[in-house]
């Protein structure tokens, strides 16, 4: 999958809330829908994008299917901010020094 991809499946709040849910354990899809005001098709529909986007992985287990983080699914959003990191010291140099100027 793509960072963009990736991007597009952490947009919505509610599969950003799921994927902190698995992030203690994996679970079906029953156990992520607990406290969420939403039917079992809508969250079905949730975890299809996530796994299409890499970032979970499925497991049947008896008659059930089980959700977990992929582990290396966000390996291509932190190769994309790892490109932008060698910018990020110089620009808060910057910005420090703009703003002991503007103090001055």
């Amino acid at each position: 999958m793509t960072e963009s991809d990736i991007f597009r499946a952490l947009a919505d709040p509610t599969r950003r809330q799921l994927l902190e849910r698995l992030s203690d354990g994996e679970r079906n899809a029953t156990e992520l829908r607990e406290g969420l005001a939403m039917s079992q098709p809508a969250v079905s529909q949730h975890i299809a994008v996530l796994r299409s986007a890499g970032l979970i992985e499925e497991k049947k287990a008896g008659r059930q299917m089980r959700y977990s983080i992929r582990p290396d699914g966000m390996a291509p959003v932190v190769d994309w901010l790892a490109r932008y990191r060698a910018f990020w010291p110089e620009r808060v140099d910057k910005l420090k020094t703009l703003l002991k100027e503007m103090d001055q």
